[in-house]
């Protein structure tokens, strides 16, 4: 009885409302709906001018007529006299996410899929048309959709199943024959499956760039696990160096104050030991004093006379030519050799210092070259030029930063840092890890932009930039540039430029320079194996002239 009921249910609800028939009517295709429900359905097809049916999708033109079927009506009636309702709701309601079901009227249920024939949205009991008629089974159905209007043309309000490679975009075939005349046009499905071949190819790429970046990802885990441990024994080996610093120095102090304590007891047993001979004296003259003024109230004269030799005889008096008064002076000697000693390790710590801090601030992890100028700033170093390595044609101002040709010798002091025989220079500061830096240049033949070794020649043709396999040149004129290594001349295109870039990666072996204007452009890369800390350095070419005046300068970029 129950199956009955449930069939008597099904047999007289409506597919929109999903209720018992009220004022039921019955359209051409055969298919029954509540006059009201039809009507709404209908109300939204007014533009198109086509009337379909929910269920079977049947299209009627012009908008038929409709009339209450007054024997469905009558059944409906008796239906509800006899107790038996429409089923109780178990559905779910579409919230404001979800895609509703179009054929729902009231309280619309969520779509279970869209048609793309249809261009309409269903719930599952609206959907068994579809999987019930024949017609319909050939319809396109896909996951619910709120766009599904988008695959209607806005001027002629048909479904555009076309697409046009010339303007790259899907059109109705109406569309072709006016705006679209003379295009290149295909069938939508047939773009689809090209781009598809094409979508293919660019997952499969991202896939290996995926597989690709997922190996960098752990190759930097690696290397921060790496920095860590690094780190970790960095900070217990210095300590640890640190306290035996501490504790040498401890020992020194405690030796020296050992040794003042000594010298102090030994000095002062001296001064004792003279203090309790003179005191000794002092006694021995006082008696004798007493004697002789006893001797000379004697007015026996023969007694007298014949005491006096013995009385009048005095001991060798004490030498105290020894004696050196020096109130609070004993130690000083000792006090500034220990402020003198501690002023030149000061002088050590600090030159040391400033090597350990770039030790530290140079640790990088090996990253790609950086494309952008914001890119390189981020590496950039204060470099300053050593006074030790000028040759005496060259004045260094501007804190050290600029250098200028002279025909003024200049009065360095001697060093055996100095190039001697060309307008040579270095940095002062060694360069390791990651370091950019520009060189502005003015006037002249030309300047040379070079990074060395702290061991190249000072002397002869072996100190030139370049014409060694200690060091790396880039001749900069002013319409070309020619890079220099080991001798080897190799002539370098790029745009003109008075301000040359340096990246230097000393880890991975990477020396790049670069044209420095509004934007940057590579001159010259170098790919090698650095051995030792590199030093910055500038040289003049004079070429057949030589350009009093001209300058070139270590940049502040920020």
């Amino acid at each position: 009885m129950a199956q009955k009921d449930q069939l008597d249910r099904e047999t007289f609800s409506c597919v929109i409302c999903l209720d018992l028939l009220k004022d039921p009517v019955a359209i051409p295709c055969g298919h029954s709906y509540c006059m009201s429900c039809i009507k709404g359905f209908w109300d939204g097809e007014d533009q198109r001018k086509i009337y379909s049916c929910p269920q079977c999708r049947e299209a009627f033109t012009p908008r038929p007529v409709l009339k209450k079927n007054t024997m469905l009506a009558a059944l409906v009636e008796q239906l509800k006299k006899t107790g038996v309702q429409a089923a109780p709701a178990d559905h779910s309601y579409a919230g404001p996410e979800d895609v509703a079901c179009d054929v729902c009227t009231g309280r619309k249920l969520k779509a279970f899929k869209s048609c793309l024939t249809c261009l309409i949205s269903y719930c599952e009991n609206h959907l068994q048309s579809h999987f019930e008629l024949t017609k319909l089974k050939k319809h396109k159905l896909v996951e619910p959709s709120e766009k599904l209007q988008e695959n209607i043309c806005s001027r002629h309000d048909e479904v555009m199943k076309i697409f046009c490679r010339t303007d790259k975009k899907c059109i109705c075939y109406l569309c072709t024959m006016k705006d679209h005349k003379g295009h290149d046009t295909v069938p939508a499905a047939a773009e689809r499956t090209e781009r598809q071949r094409e979508l293919e190819v660019s997952r499969l790429n991202i896939q290996q760039r995926i597989q690709d970046r997922d190996k960098d990802v752990k190759l930097l885990q690696q290397e921060v696990e790496a920095i860590s441990l690094s780190a970790d024994k960095a900070v217990k080996d210095s300590g640890k160096i640190f306290t035996e610093l501490i504790r040498l120095l401890q020992k020194r102090s405690s030796d020296v104050k050992q040794q003042i304590r000594s010298q102090q007891e030994t000095e002062s047993r001296r001064v004792k030991e003279l203090q309790e001979k003179l005191q000794q004296e002092i006694t021995e003259l006082k008696r004798k004093d007493t004697e002789l003024k006893q001797l000379s109230h004697t007015e026996d004269h023969n007694q007298f006379l014949h005491n006096y030799p013995s009385v009048s005889q005095l001991s060798e008096p004490t030498d105290s030519s020894s004696i050196n008064i020096r109130p609070l002076r004993y130690f000083e000697d000792v006090t500034a050799a220990v402020s003198e000693l501690r002023d030149k390790l000061q002088d050590i710590l600090r030159d040391e210092w400033t090597n350990i801090s770039l030790a530290v601030t140079e640790v990088d992890v090996l990253l790609s070259e950086p494309k952008t100028r914001d890119g390189f700033l981020r590496y950039s170093r204060e470099i300053t030029l050593d006074p030790n390595t000028v040759n005496t044609k060259l004045l260094l101002s501007e804190g050290n930063r600029k250098v200028t040709w002279t025909l003024q010798p200049q009065s360095y002091s001697s060093h055996t840092d100095r190039f001697t025989d060309h307008p040579l220079v270095l940095s002062r500061e060694s360069l390791t890890g990651c370091c950019y830096w520009e060189v502005e240049w003015r006037g002249g033949w030309g300047v040379q932009v070079a990074v060395a070794y702290k061991n190249i020649s000072r002397a002869g043709s072996e100190s030139l930039f370049g014409h060694n396999d200690k060091s790396w040149s880039l001749h900069c004129f002013t319409d070309r540039y020619v890079f220099y290594f080991n001798n080897i001349k190799t002539p370098v295109s790029g745009p003109g430029s008075s301000r040359v870039g340096v990246y230097l990666d000393h880890r991975a072996g990477i020396l790049s320079f670069y044209s420095v204007s509004e934007t940057m452009t590579l001159l010259h890369r170098v790919q090698t194996t650095f051995t030792q800390p590199l030093y910055a350095g500038l040289c003049f070419d004079s070429g057949l002239f030589v350009y009093v005046g001209s300058t070139a300068e270590l940049c502040k970029v920020k």
